[in-house]
Order: C-alpha cells, then sequence, then structure tokens
C-alpha cells in the first residue's frame, strides 16, 4: 500500500505511519481491550504523537458509538496526524491482518469441516489474551482512575453489568450524566487536571501534535456524509437491486448494514446480538459453530467482531447461489466485513472534528472522564468474563438478592490453561515482556500439550 497521507500536522512521516499502523494492527489481540492497549503503548508511551487526555477524549467519543470502539479510535487517532486519507490508512490497516487471517481459517472450516488443528493451536493463545486484557484494565485504570470518585464510578459500572446485566449503554449514559452535572456544579473530580492531580501520563505540549486544533464546519460534516454514506450504502443497493431481498447477499447486506447501526455496547454486546440473529433468525450457523468462530476472532489480530466475516463467509459457501461454494463465501465474507467497517469512517469523519473542539469544554470533559471509568469497568467485567470461559470448561448462573450472574463449576477446572495464563499474566505485567514473544511461546506450549495429551 503506497496510498500518500494528507500533509502532516507534525513531524511523522509518511513511511513511518504506516510502520506504526502496519505495527498496532499485527499485535492487536485480544478484542478492544487489548488493542486500545498496544494502541496506547504505541501511539502515546512510545512515539508520543498525542498526550493522555486527547487519547482518553478520544476513547470516550468512540464508546458511545455503534460498532468497534478500537478501530474506530484508530481512525481518529489517524485522522488528527495525517487527515482523511491518515485515517482511512489507520482503520484499513487496522482490520486487515484479521480479514487475513480469518477468510483463511473461513476456508480450514468449510473444506475440511473441523478446526481441531488450529484449536489447539490456539488453545494457548486464548490464556495469553486475557494476559493481555488485565494488562488494559491496569493501563487504562492507571491513568483513568486519578481519584476516588472515577474509582467508585469504574465499582459501580462493574458491579452493574457483572452481577445485574444492565445494558452497556444505560452505564455510559448514567455514567456521563454523572460527570456532567457534577462539573456543572462545580465539582473538579471529573476534570483531567482538576482535584486529585494532573493526568497522568504524556502531556499535550509534550506530544508531536502538541495543542493543535481541528476546525469543523458544516460545509465538511456534509461532505463527509455524503460521501461515506455512498460507499457504505450503494454496494448495498447495488447487492439488492440485482439479486433481491431475499437471496443470501441480499440478506448479508441488509442484516450486517443495521448491525451497524444499532449494536451499541463494546464487542461482546455486538456478538451477543450477531449469534442469536446468525443462529436463531436466518440459521446461517449452528449454535456450536458460532463458538467456533469467536475462538477464531479471539485469537487472531485485528476488531472482535471480525467473527462476522465468518457468519457471512459460512451464509454464502451454505447458499452460494450458482457460484461456486468457496467463492459465494468469499464475497460473502468481504461483502458483510464492508458494509461492518465502513460506517466506522462515517461516523469519526462526521463527528471527531466537533468532538475536537469541544475538548475545552469543561462539562463535556467531565461527561467523557466519567465515561472513561466505566470503561474500566466494564473492561474489568471482560477480563473475569475471559477467565471464566478460558479456565473452565462449565459455567452455571447463580441468582442472589435479586442479582443474576454467571459462577464457573470449579470440578471443570483446565489446570493447564489456568497454568499458561499465569505465566502470560506474570510475563507481561511483572517482566514487561513483549505481546509477540507471549503469543507465540504460549501458543506454542498449548500446542505441545494438546498433541500429548
Amino acid at each position: 500500500m503506497t496510498a500518500k497521507l494528507d500533509p502532516p500536522r507534525h513531524g511523522v512521516t509518511t513511511a513511518e505511519a504506516f510502520r506504526v499502523w502496519l505495527r498496532v494492527a499485527a499485535l492487536s489481540f485480544g478484542g478492544p481491550a487489548g488493542q486500545i492497549a498496544v494502541m496506547h503503548r504505541i501511539v502515546v508511551d512510545e512515539k508520543r504523537w498525542i498526550g493522555e487526555a486527547r487519547f482518553l477524549h478520544a476513547l470516550s467519543y468512540c464508546t458511545l458509538l455503534p460498532g468497534p470502539e478500537a478501530q474506530q479510535l484508530a481512525i481518529y487517532i489517524g485522522w488528527l496526524m495525517h487527515g482523511t486519507r491518515g485515517g482511512i490508512v489507520a482503520g484499513t490497516l487496522f482490520v486487515l491482518p484479521g480479514l487475513i487471517a480469518i477468510m483463511a481459517l473461513s476456508y480450514v472450516y468449510a473444506g475440511w469441516g473441523q478446526v481441531g488443528t488450529v484449536a489447539a493451536l490456539f488453545f494457548g493463545l486464548k490464556s495469553a489474551v486475557l494476559a493481555m486484557v488485565l494488562q488494559a484494565v491496569l493501563r487504562l485504570g492507571t491513568r483513568a482512575l486519578k481519584n476516588r470518585a472515577l474509582t467508585g464510578i469504574a465499582g459501580l459500572a462493574f458491579a452493574a453489568i457483572f452481577l445485574f446485566g444492565a445494558p452497556f449503554p444505560a452505564i455510559i449514559v448514567a455514567a456521563g450524566l454523572i460527570g456532567w452535572l457534577g462539573t456543572r456544579a462545580g465539582s473538579p473530580l471529573f476534570q483531567l487536571g482538576g482535584h486529585g492531580g494532573a493526568a497522568r501520563g504524556l502531556a499535550e505540549a509534550d506530544s508531536l501534535l502538541g495543542e493543535a486544533s481541528v476546525q469543523a464546519s458544516a460545509a465538511s460534516a456534509r461532505r463527509a456524509a455524503s460521501v461515506w454514506l455512498a460507499l457504505w450504502l450503494v454496494p448495498v443497493a447495488v447487492v439488492l437491486g440485482t439479486l433481491g431481498g431475499d437471496s443470501t447477499f441480499g440478506r448479508i447486506a441488509v442484516f450486517f448494514s443495521e448491525m451497524a447501526v444499532v449494536t451499541f455496547g463494546g464487542a461482546y454486546a455486538v456478538l451477543a446480538y450477531v449469534a442469536q440473529q446468525a443462529v436463531e433468525t436466518h440459521h446461517w450457523l449452528r449454535p456450536g459453530e458460532m463458538l467456533d468462530g469467536l475462538g477464531m476472532a479471539e485469537t487472531t489480530p485485528g476488531p472482535l467482531i471480525m467473527v462476522t466475516q465468518f457468519v457471512g463467509f459460512m451464509a454464502a459457501y451454505r447458499d452460494p447461489g450458482g457460484l461456486h461454494p468457496m467463492l459465494a463465501g468469499t464475497l460473502g465474507g468481504l461483502l458483510t466485513t464492508w458494509v461492518t467497517f465502513t460506517p466506522c469512517f462515517l461516523w469519526i469523519f462526521l463527528g471527531a472534528p466537533f468532538i475536537e473542539r469541544l475538548r475545552g469544554n469543561r462539562a463535556l470533559s467531565g461527561a467523557l472522564a466519567a465515561i472513561t471509568a466505566a470503561v474500566v469497568g466494564v473492561i474489568l467485567n471482560l477480563a473475569v468474563w475471559f477467565a471464566w470461559h478460558t479456565w473452565f470448561r462449565e459455567t452455571r448462573p447463580a441468582h442472589l438478592l435479586g442479582m443474576a450472574f454467571d459462577l464457573p463449576v470449579l470440578s471443570s477446572l483446565d489446570h493447564w490453561a489456568l497454568a499458561l495464563s499465569v505465566i502470560a499474566i506474570v510475563a507481561v505485567i511483572r517482566f514487561k515482556a513483549g505481546v509477540v514473544p507471549v503469543l507465540l511461546g504460549c501458543a506454542a506450549a498449548g500446542f505441545l500439550l494438546h498433541l500429548v495429551g
């Protein structure tokens, strides 16, 4: 890929930007939590492109959007650094490794009807991914929870989603209202530079982008909306016009376009909705196959909802409509990926300039700071969920005083999975080991354990 970026607002060259986003993409394992942690480590800590407060401000906005927040954050930062083309490059590279990996695994799955060898290879990867999620909780928590009020919001968010199954959008709205009302009332607790000390991490003045502002206009917003709406919806209209809404490709185009608009709440909320519709409504997959696809997505780089590509592949593979099944599956997977991720560029290019203009708005900053704190609690819930499903083969529902949550069945403990996770956690958090060596080491160990077992 050799596309030329817009003139930079700093000293980062085109070649370096490509290298950085390729690196972020290649290391983006572990769902949105792990991906955001990798992005933060590279873009803020190592390259010092943007400051801590700006990163958290962008993350809070992306959290409010439907779809994959990690890819949207990559688009946002790419746009900040190199304009529209920078956002396109960052967002495209972020999904490219996952697209290739899931497509290859879909061929294996469809062609051989089982993924035993692949599952053996990924057994250790699942244990290592948990370490990445925990690292994300620590990294984001250290920077976002700068006082007891924000720590309390994170704790309440965790309790709400883990113990009561509260919907993610409700948690985000409640946290935002707390931060907004608190700031309006004069409290400094929700300001990055307020009571409790300045925001930890890289200051804006010390970053390469500095305090550079981005101007938004109604004309630019209209241009962004018209271009990206056309890129998103014209292919959908072509599919519907040529094949009809009852065809598999027509249903794929419509369903995943709807998903891109209505699925708030993070990757697992999206996947719960997709799984229900794909299995129970459209009958594209069986329940076990959906879990296989999720396993592929959890252990390959890129957004976790890249599993939707697997769903689209299998749907078209099983109903090719006169095409060769593998060709139909490939086209179905690519169509799914297009209508899933193209709207993300629309949300960022349309809204980010206005969000940047509002960075100095204290009430909005307070709301976004509280939302970021709530996200820490939600990611902690993800870490617990991941641990339950990595270390234990079975879980059971528990009910207590109006609370309903899952608990692991202790007798189903997988001792090897637990051991590999502990090793990965110690390596990543205590010894600061690199992501790639830990992932490769755990993958090799898991594969060997399955071979001798």
